[in-house]
């Protein structure tokens, strides 16, 4: 079992791979998908992810947007020298260097779970300049109670040990660990998107990012910083979504003065996957808005 993903034997059949493009910056080297043509749209994957979750919002938004979706650091095909960019500062420090080096100004940005922490964060920092924020099922609240006092402090000690990482890639060998893991998330995915993630749970340096990445994220800061934030957001919530309760998304519009707050009702964590054409209709919906674009109103 190698460590990482390798490019020319697991990215063979990787979706949208005729945009990818592989990019230095900030001592991460990066993969990255661009395409498209108007505004630049930038989308950030979340926790354990690539950007093979965009595989069909990619193309849909590439109608009337440059789109950019890299992997984040340490997961898919971006290679890290170490963990310094896996926490919520690191990680959005890490991303600004990749937007310069890109040469790009996104006009809206859209993360999806713990992407949608770090486009928040950049966003507050000045690190971007969007002019709408979307955050799909967003992991924007700490754990509560004991959840939150147990949580970290496994996942470090998880991160800490590189055999685990091993070990749950050695398992993810299981098709049907992965069928567990994604009916978690309560949402519903085809076939090849869950061969996909399959894909990404065999590689070690994969795993070992997202339980590194999962072990120093802390979300306190940026709560007590969300009434600060003075771009529009928009949070797309999946109503069965089995990873965050979509009641926190509630709590973050009240927090966030004319935030606004699109419910799917029958979508899960992963509702982008499942109906990309609703999820690209509510940003596009929302780009119209914040006067993003040549949208006709017809969509």
């Amino acid at each position: 079992m190698s460590e990482h993903l390798v490019w020319e034997r697991d990215g063979r059949d990787w979706p949208n791979r005729e945009a990818s493009r592989f990019v230095a910056a900030g001592g991460i080297d990066w993969h990255v998908q661009v395409t498209g043509q108007g505004p630049t749209v930038f989308l950030l994957h979340g926790t354990g992810a690539a950007t093979h979750s965009w595989r069909d919002v990619l193309p849909l938004l590439a109608k009337n947007f440059t789109v950019v979706a890299p992997d984040l650091p340490g997961h898919g095909f971006t290679r890290i020298r170490d963990d310094t960019a896996l926490s919520l500062p690191g990680m959005a420090a890490a991303v600004s260097e990749l937007v310069a080096a890109l040469g790009v100004a996104p006009v809206l940005a859209a993360g999806h779970s713990a992407g949608a922490a770090v486009a928040i964060r950049m966003t507050l920092d000045g690190m971007i300049a969007p002019a709408g924020l979307v955050s799909i099922n967003g992991a924007l609240m700490p754990f509560r109670g004991i959840a939150g006092k147990i949580f970290s402090p496994i996942a470090r000690f998880l991160a800490g040990n590189r055999a685990t990482a091993r070990f749950f890639a050695g398992r993810a060998a299981d098709p049907a660990m992965i069928e567990s893991m994604l009916a978690r998330t309560g949402s519903r995915l085809e076939p090849r998107g869950a061969a996909l993630y399959g894909r990404l749970a065999k590689s070690p340096g994969h795993v070992h990012a997202a339980l590194a990445m999962m072990a120093s994220w802390d979300l306190a800061q940026l709560v007590d910083d969300l009434p600060k934030l003075a771009v529009p957001l928009l949070l797309v919530v999946g109503g069965r979504d089995g990873t965050v309760a979509p009641e926190e998304a509630f709590t973050v519009r009240d927090r966030i003065p004319g935030t606004r707050l699109v419910y799917l009702r029958g979508l899960g964590h992963l509702a982008h996957e499942e109906k990309p054409l609703e999820v690209v209709q509510a940003i596009e919906s929302f780009a119209r808005e914040v006067g993003v674009g040549n949208l006709s109103t017809a969509g």
